[in-house]
């Protein structure tokens, strides 16, 4: 194969728990909107609405190395960057209709991750009825932590999700509390797209979401899975 212009290299993210240096080829990343009860509440909703998705680009993702800290620049356009922190399911097998009853067989492993917004231009366009990409998708937006294989996890109801800003707590829950299951969020995503080995779904953020600036420092954690820290610098 011939290319005309040099392709960019492929996004991919470290793996914990396996041969130095693996890593795991990242393909597309979807992510669940309002997946915890209380986050839907602080976003204006209530009550179980059927699940929805967004997407962001596979090269949105900034790696981060165990025990490294990241460093994601504080994106343009922007005066309101919220901090999302989010489990990540990896997907490790493909198909189209999974159930949910099958679904945990598709899973290759489980990371630590950061949807980061830009709140003011993805509520601008909430307004006008527009797509919000502008808001979801941007540059560096979705900081993750090595990807740990699902057997070497232990992800279950009360396994603890939390975030920290310079210290100070500002998101803190429990995996139990999603409102649409990692089985669910796999059934209603291969129903909608082929999934493919390499796929990133992150599965919602509990409440406490708040705008962080240049020089703030988040440190996530989920219990049985892994660590991210990030700093934000001046972009």
């Amino acid at each position: 194969m011939s290319f005309v212009v040099t392709p960019p290299a492929p996004a991919a993210v470290p793996v914990a728990g396996g041969a130095p240096g693996a890593q795991f080829p990242v393909h597309r990343i979807y992510c669940v909107g309002r997946n915890y009860v209380e986050h839907a509440k602080e976003m204006g909703f209530t009550g179980r609405e059927p699940p929805f998705f967004f997407m962001k680009p596979a090269d949105a993702v900034l790696p981060v190395a165990e025990g490294m800290v990241g460093r994601m620049h504080y994106p343009s356009l922007t005066k309101d960057l919220h901090h999302e922190v989010e489990l990540v399911v990896a997907i490790g097998q493909g198909g189209r209709n999974i159930t949910a009853a099958d679904a945990m067989k598709h899973v290759w492993g489980y990371a630590v991750g950061l949807d980061m917004t830009r709140r003011d231009l993805q509520g601008e366009a909430k307004k006008q009825g527009r797509p919000w990409c502008i808001g979801k998708g941007f540059d560096e937006s979705a900081p993750i932590g090595p990807i740990r294989p699902a057997a070497q996890c232990q992800v279950g109801p009360d396994t603890a999700i939390v975030l920290d800003v310079n210290g100070a707590k500002c998101q803190a829950s429990t995996i139990g509390k999603l409102i649409w299951s990692i089985p669910e969020i796999i059934e209603h995503v291969s129903a909608a797209w082929t999934l493919a080995p390499g796929d990133l779904i992150f599965t919602g953020t509990p409440e406490g979401v708040a705008a962080v600036v240049a020089g703030d420092t988040l440190s996530a954690r989920i219990d049985g899975v892994g660590t991210l820290q990030v700093q934000v610098v001046q972009g």
